[in-house]
């Protein structure tokens, strides 16, 4: 196949044009610190998540007095980011912390480089030390600006008092515009205490972050020649489709294609699981029909999907025969992992809008491709290796049982699940439907341990009317539980599931299969039987929540159903499993997605022959 070398896009108009409302605070007299509240409801802002401390203190005076913004006073800095990031999830709209200099600042890095790898639209403010103090070591100074360059969109340093809300406006704009990520604005403490003129921006000039540019209809055309032509079509779907809130772009091209669509651990909702052409998540925990399609497609096309090392596995074997259309917003992702045959560079809306009628016009040029032999390959390998899961030997549940089930008892159309990081991520993407986007919110490519509890009470803030469901691991859920405090206060009524197998799950499943069970460091003691340190029950009660323990099988389906019927206050349910399940399927890390295993030992047969 002939690489196809798309001409220059036209330059895009630049976004000054993007207008923004003028504030009534315009030309008023007032400190720093009242600028940057009233820069802050400017933007339409209504929830921030944050802690007061010395350099940031100044703007939770004024904080106080308004009327539009609540601020949720979190236990920790890096609860306040990661609930600013369940709450962008779940609406795609900007979240906001807000900490203070130093080690308020740095408890923060982790959600920032959690929310710059999955493109998610957050606002980090942090106070400073004074200007005059700045580069001195005083008292809590960290240079939180430095710190956090290569892991955010965007950062910058406000010293002067008139240039914050335009910090704060540039800041919202960059974090929502393009590919979404985080933007960090630091503000010295001097600033806040000095007087200003408050004058909001009524246009943003920022030429270096104009994301206006459309897909080249040379490379749609082609994209579109190839869907229409192919055989063994398959749609690798990535979150980007999520961030630019383009999945019902996305059904249109599935259903007119006809091609095998796999949906990332990003992109999971993105299209129904309930859709006939839907094979399940690719990758190391994949589906076996999904990695299998994506090895032996003649076409590939990638939707908002960055290649990851977790979906290609040894990237030289990956799609080995399969030609790549990747379509993506952000021109630094086109061939930075794959060679890429079409690239196309623009926002997956407008991409869906023009590639979904140029297919059409494809039709009738060629016909539609027969795709019959694809999928009868499909369908066997879907009825011969369905995602399923062995008994446990220890009397105790599945915990692949109990996630299940949390899936079938909660209506997918009002639920939402985050997840932590480990084995109960993997089950709950297996295992759970997800018929929605923005219904399943987790941290993928830091791979954040403590990430639900607060990335739940972020999303049940921005969607009170949606019940919110955090799975967890017992090792997650020590490390973050604390914003449980948090939401037994403010009446944020999440439910957690915290999957309790007694050990960090997913290391000891390496440990099994790669160290001889040598299991160092991975039991954390939290107790089967009459010894629980610590007891999450009493626990969650300490918090202001609903304990609830569940032990056996026979009592999922009543413990769920009990916890679903508690809607004003937290709910805390200790799931005892098994600590001897795995997941599978399973590609290990840096071999070939040929090389999957069904189950331990068993490796699925498929046609290796072209």
């Amino acid at each position: 196949m002939t690489q196809v070398q798309a001409k220059p896009s036209a330059p895009a108009k630049p976004r000054s044009a993007d207008a923004r409302p003028t504030s009534p605070h315009n030309g008023q007299q007032m400190t720093g610190a009242q600028a940057l509240i009233r820069a802050i409801e400017a933007t339409g802002t209504t929830d921030v998540f944050g802690i007061p401390g010395g350099a940031i203190l100044p703007a939770y005076d004024p904080l106080m007095d308004s009327s539009q913004i609540r601020h949720i006073l979190t236990r920790h800095e890096q609860g306040a980011g990661h609930a600013a990031q369940g709450y962008a999830h779940a609406t795609g709209k900007v979240g906001v912390c807000i900490a203070t200099s130093g080690p308020g600042a740095t408890n923060l890095v982790t959600p920032i480089a959690d929310a710059n790898m999955d493109s998610i639209p957050m606002v980090a403010i942090t106070g400073q030390v004074g200007a005059s103090l700045i580069g001195t070591d005083a008292f809590q100074e960290a240079d939180i600006v430095g710190i956090t360059q290569p892991i955010t969109k965007h950062n910058m340093l406000v010293k002067d008092p008139a240039d914050i809300p335009a910090a704060i406006a540039h800041a919202f704009y960059i974090a929502s515009h393009g590919r979404p990520g985080p933007v960090l604005v630091d503000v010295a403490k001097s600033a806040l205490q000095s007087m200003t003129t408050f004058q909001w921006p009524e246009r943003i000039e920022l030429p270096g972050f104009n994301s206006g540019a459309k897909p080249h209809a040379k490379t749609i055309q082609e994209a579109a020649r190839l869907l229409a032509t192919s055989r063994r079509p398959v749609l690798y779907v990535g979150g980007g489709v999520i961030r630019s809130g383009a999945s019902a772009g996305l059904r249109k091209l599935v259903d007119m294609s006809g091609a095998a669509v796999v949906t990332t651990l990003m992109a999971r909702g993105a299209l129904p699981d309930s859709h006939p052409q839907h094979l399940g998540m690719p990758g190391m925990h994949g589906t076996v029909p999904a990695v299998a399609a994506l090895q032996k497609a003649d076409l590939v096309v990638a939707l908002g999907a960055r290649f990851d090392d977790r979906v290609t596995g040894k990237l030289e074997s990956f799609a080995p025969n399969a030609v790549i259309v990747h379509a993506d917003i952000d021109p630094a992702e086109i061939g930075k992992n794959r060679a890429v045959d079409v690239p196309i560079v623009g926002d997956l809306k407008d991409v869906f809008a023009d590639l979904v009628p140029a297919l059409d016009e494809e039709h009738r040029k060629h016909g539609k491709p027969d795709l019959a032999a694809w999928w009868a390959q499909l369908d066997d390998w879907r009825s011969t290796y369905p995602l399923g899961y062995t008994p446990t030997h220890d009397g105790l549940s599945s915990p692949q049982y109990v996630i299940q089930r949390l899936g079938e008892l909660n209506d997918p159309e009002t639920t939402i699940f985050t997840s932590g990081v480990g084995q109960h991520q993997m089950w709950a993407s297996q295992f759970i439907k997800y018929e929605h986007p923005n219904t399943w919110i987790n941290s993928g490519g830091l791979g954040t341990m403590g990430f639900s509890v607060p990335a739940a009470m972020g999303a049940q803030v921005a969607a009170p009317d949606k019940q919110v469901w955090a799975i967890d691991g017992d090792g997650c859920f020590q490390m973050t539980n604390q914003e449980l405090v948090t939401c037994a206060i403010n009446e944020i009524p999440i439910k957690v599931a915290v999957v309790n197998n007694s050990s960090l799950g997913m290391v000891r499943q390496w440990q099994t299969l790669f160290y001889e069970g040598r299991y160092s460091n991975t039991d954390l003691h939290t107790g089967h039987g009459t010894r629980r340190t610590p007891d999450f029950v009493k626990l969650a009660e300490a918090m202001g929540c609903v304990g609830l323990r569940c032990e056996s099988d026979a009592d999922v389906d009543a413990t769920i159903k009990r916890a679903n019927e508690i809607n004003d206050q937290p709910v805390v349910v200790d799931f005892t499993v098994s600590k001897d399940a795995m997941v599978w399927p399973m590609v290990a890390a840096g071999v070939s997605n040929d090389e999957i295993q069904y189950a331990r030992g068993v490796a699925p047969e498929w046609d290796r022959e072209d």
